[in-house]
């Protein structure tokens, strides 16, 4: 999966918060968005994921533009977004914690 955003704009009223963001993801590649508070960060995912509505830009997934209208629809054509969660639970591993509440269902009781 090759995911493109591509002069991604958003601005909460007056404030801007992105302007003009490119950012590319390829099939098993690892990214860190690192950056003050404030930074974007979490807007930028947002926006991916269906949350908010880019002001601006295009987002590509394997060359097709695409726009979710919600997280639901983003997470079944696989894209997720691991919110950072202080609150995790200590006797889990780490994998158990991502995949909290997304754990899979066992067919036939097995």
């Amino acid at each position: 999966m090759r995911i493109e955003m591509t002069g991604i704009k958003k601005a909460f009223g007056p404030v801007p918060v992105l302007k003009g963001v490119d950012f590319e993801l390829a099939a098993g590649e690892i990214h860190a968005l690192m950056g003050e508070n404030g930074a974007g960060k979490s807007t930028l995912m947002k926006i991916l994921t269906g949350v908010h509505k880019a002001d601006a830009g295009t987002i590509r997934v394997d060359g097709q533009d695409i726009e979710y209208k919600n997280p639901k629809l983003a997470e079944e054509a696989g894209i997720a977004f691991i919110h950072q969660e202080l609150n995790i639970l200590p006797d889990l591993t780490v994998t158990e914690n991502l995949f909290l509440g997304r754990e899979l269902k066992s067919r036939f009781g097995i």
